[in-house]
């Protein structure tokens, strides 16, 4: 007995040392391998790189920026049943464990331990928890060996002290990759299912939360059966922990595995898809880095309105195509060589030409008879042909095409497009297309806010993704001259100042002359300053710019944002300066709202990836907004803002002139609108540009079109002819759920009827075509049947006629003779000293040298 107890004495000793040794022996390497570990409290405040959405005023996703398709999902948002899945599948014990299953590791060491032993390679596998994960995914490389797995362990440990266990799955479950450039398990869901997390079902979350093991080797399409067996383990794991009842969990198990995944698809979307989301993409990565963008995970409200932003797009590519179909058709895409009608999807597949824009399709020819050729399209079902007539195209094909043999030849690759009738769903037949040549862009504006609404940059991104809208920078012809008339006005003259539309002559002062000339090439007399801007006359606006100084014009430009820096040439009071039509629609947009300075937006307002506001466009106060119940109370005002920088009466005085370019002048086709319109059309020299930007009093909208490599666009290549219909086409969409509310003057201002023709005041009473009703500012009424007193620029020597003898012959009412010291007034200076003439200002700012006339002769 002694002896058993002398030696049980010894054993314990023994042991007792062998334990302090392994407890000294483990404190070594804790602090041998633990030395050089990274600092767990930096986890605290890590925030994995996550994509940025831009999301449109509906909710629509408009475009995605990232390096790696990951979506931040904070805990408290991702549901429980996908949290149970993950914890089910990777970690039971998750909530319970100090951040090491013990039991797990023991046994992964003793395996890779004997494997050694058996000369086998053995990789350390298994028993990570969660925690042991993001260890491993964030602090530590991937290497497999057991210095990592005892790191793995040291941190885990760590990191339960530091974070809390719903920081800890939050990290795990926003960095694991799931195959498909998806990462993180929000991205997942819209990958895999198409679906938001709350939106999955139990065998969804559960082939999610099998995907991270091996996601190549669980493809949902390539390797079916053994995803489908991963998944069915996590359902099984869900049922034995108690998160799923045995029912839904039979139901899971007997459900097939369908997910909106292809066998071509790489899950990740384009930076932008269009104009408007790559625009956004370009002012975020000039206003802060580019990880920021990529990976900031920020959600961007976009000003964007689907439905007015496919209205521009079809109004847009619809009379691209109109001017490029009247030109006549150029041939085929490509050409197939050694072409086997037999086999055409392949082939067809692999010619380099742009896909995916409304609603076309790309086509190979595979026969031609009997004056039609059947023609393969790519996505279109079995049997994929269809049939193109010629009688059907030969109309716009050109006269070198006679026959369909000489417009079609077997292998040819082509565009066709879908006709459909009358609110047919599917299309009566397919017709023959090409992409234009010649280019465009449109964008509309709402101008209280400055927010854009639609922006199409070209005929499709597809085609080209440089934007017009706003990298396009063109000459803007006469879309230029309001702000000539916006300075005249300034001065002191009004709508009907009369102003002589005859030849000028310019000495530029290099021995140069300049001889600007009228669209039509003709000279039309003295005439009411509103008939020059309604008919576009350029001697008129060039005999304005003289008079008021270029100084003026040039800060009226600078001031709406149309230049920086614009030189003092007289050429550019005919638009002869390059801008864009971005800048151009956010200066008509304070014309619309009264001469009110206005910041144009594509962005309402950004969110980081908290949901916390870091960025909102519209600053306004909303009085009484806050209030819950409105009964019995005025509706809530939203204060205006921004610098008043244009004269409220000056503002409407344009605006009115400007209505009269819709009605009665260069855009009168508008007219058919059937409400109030204001605009201007532009058309730069030699035809190369054409523009229309016109306006309601709640909506502001611009056309350009050209070639990228300007050249001249030919007969009807105007403003008028090309642009004013693509922005009409726009407005009968556009309007139908907006207010065509009338343009309201001031209330100080003075209504007053006045001659078309003369520009004097008629008596009351007195109407027709040839009287308009102008208002004016307290201070300049003019008196009844009064002759205007002023005519900028004079008359040529060798006019036979006085004004008075004009007016005389063109008043819609009899006048009384003029008194002597009335007809003094036809001689007197330009800028008279007047009740109904204000004597000029000094311009707002110091004039800088006047430069010339410079080159232009704009129309």
């Amino acid at each position: 007995m002694i002896h058993f107890l002398t030696r049980l004495a010894g054993l314990v000793a023994n042991a007792s040392i062998a334990l302090v040794v392994l407890l000294i022996a483990a404190a070594s390497a804790v602090w041998w391998f633990g030395s050089d570990l990274p600092d767990t409290e930096g986890l605290a405040k890590y925030e994995p790189a996550t994509m940025s959405r831009t999301y449109s005023t509906s909710g629509d996703i408009v475009a995605e920026y990232a390096r790696e398709r990951r979506l931040f999902a904070p805990i408290e948002e991702i549901p429980p049943l996908v949290k149970q899945a993950f914890i089910s599948a990777e970690d039971k014990n998750f909530y319970t464990h100090a951040g090491v299953d013990a039991v797990g590791v023991a046994k992964a060491v003793a395996q890779f331990t004997i494997g050694k032993a058996q000369g086998r390679d053995v990789r350390l596998r298994g028993a990570s928890t969660i925690t042991q994960q993001v260890m491993k995914n964030f602090l530590l490389t991937g290497e497999r060996a057991y210095e990592r797995k005892i790191k793995e362990a040291i941190l885990a440990y760590r990191i339960e002290h530091t974070l809390s266990k719903d920081r800890i799955l939050e990290l795990y479950l926003n960095e694991i990759f799931f195959g498909q450039r998806a990462y993180g398990v929000a991205a997942a869901a819209l990958t895999y299912f198409g679906k938001n997390m709350d939106e999955l079902t139990v065998e969804e979350a559960a082939y999610l939360a099998a995907l991270p093991k091996a996601p190549s080797r669980l493809h949902p399409i390539r390797h079916k059966d053994v995803a489908i067996q991963r998944r069915n383990y996590v359902i099984g794991e869900l049922v034995d922990n108690g998160y799923v009842s045995d029912d839904a969990g039979d139901d899971a198990l007997a459900s097939d595995l369908v997910t909106v995944i292809t066998d071509r698809s790489t899950g990740f979307a384009a930076p932008a898809h269009d104009y408007f989301g790559e625009e956004i993409r370009r002012q975020l990565i000039a206003e802060m880095t580019e990880d920021g963008v990529y990976g900031g995970g920020m959600a961007i409200r976009a000003t964007i309105d689907p439905d007015l932003q496919r209205h521009a797009r079809e109004a847009l590519q619809a009379g691209l195509q109109k001017y490029d179909r009247a030109r006549g058709y150029r041939g085929p895409v490509a050409q197939i060589e050694d072409f086997d009608p037999e086999n055409w999807r392949e082939p067809l597949a692999k010619i380099d030409a742009p896909r995916g824009f409304a609603d076309w399709r790309l086509g190979v020819v595979l026969s031609v008879a009997d004056g039609a050729a059947t023609v393969g399209l790519e996505r279109l079902e079995d049997p994929g042909t269809t049939s193109l007539s010629y009688s059907d195209e030969k109309k716009w094909v050109g006269g070198k095409f006679g026959s369909a043999t000489s417009l079609w030849s077997v292998g040819d690759v082509i565009y066709v497009k879908p006709v459909f009738d009358k609110d047919a769903a599917t299309p009566a037949r397919w017709s023959l297309s090409q992409i234009p040549e010649i280019q465009g862009a449109f964008m509309a504006m709402d101008p209280i806010t400055g927010r854009v609404l639609a922006m199409q940059g070209g005929f499709a991104y597809e085609t080209s993704v440089f934007n017009r809208a706003t990298q396009a920078n063109r000459q803007p012809g006469s879309s230029f001259k309001p702000f000539v008339y916006a300075a005249a006005l300034q001065e002191g003259y009004t709508p009907n100042t009369i102003v002589l539309d005859a030849p000028v002559v310019v000495d530029q002062g290099n021995g140069e002359i300049w001889k600007p000339k009228n669209y039509s090439d003709k000279f039309y007399g003295p005439a009411p300053m509103r008939i020059g801007i309604e008919k576009s006359r350029n001697l008129m606006t060039v005999r304005i710019a003289q008079d008021v100084g270029m100084d003026l014009v040039a800060w009226y430009a600078e001031r709406f944002g149309v230049y920086e820096r614009m030189p003092h040439l007289l050429s550019y009071a005919l638009g002869a300066g390059d801008t864009t039509l971005y800048k151009m629609v956010t200066a008509y947009s304070m014309f619309a709202n009264g001469g009110r300075r206005i910041e144009p937006t594509l962005i309402d307002r950004i969110q980081d990836r908290r949901g916390e506001t870091v960025f909102r466009h519209d600053l306004r106060l909303c009085l009484d907004c806050l209030s819950f119940d409105f009964t019995g109370q005025n509706m809530p005002v939203v204060e205006r803002t921004g610098e008043q920088v244009m004269d409220g009466i000056i503002a409407y005085q344009l605006v009115s002139m400007m209505e009269g370019v819709t009605s009665r002048g260069t855009a009168a086709r508008l007219s058919a609108l059937g409400f109030p319109v204001a605009g201007k059309t532009g058309t730069t020299n030699d035809g190369k540009d054409a523009w229309f930007v016109g306006f309601t009093p709640n909506l502001v909208a611009g056309c350009y079109m050209g070639f990228d490599n300007p050249k001249p666009l030919g007969r009807g290549g105007t403003g008028g002819g090309l642009c004013a219909p693509v922005f009409q086409a726009f407005m009968e969409n556009a309007m139908q759920a907006r207010e065509k509310n009338a343009f309201q003057p001031p209330q100080d201002a003075v209504a007053v009827r006045i001659s078309r023709n003369t520009g004097r005041r008629v008596s009351e009473g007195v109407d027709g075509d040839n009287v308009a009703v102008e208002y004016f500012s307290s201070d300049s009424v003019p008196d009844v049947n009064a002759p205007v007193r002023s005519i900028v620029g004079g008359f040529p020597g060798d006019n036979n006629f006085s004004l008075n003898d004009f007016n005389r012959r063109q008043d819609p009412a009899p006048a009384p003779e003029p008194t002597p010291e009335a007809a003094a007034s036809d001689t007197q200076p330009a800028r008279p000293a007047s009740p109904n003439q204000p004597a000029r200002r000094e311009p707002p700012r110091p004039p800088r040298a006047t430069i010339g006339a410079g080159t232009g002769g704009l129309y």
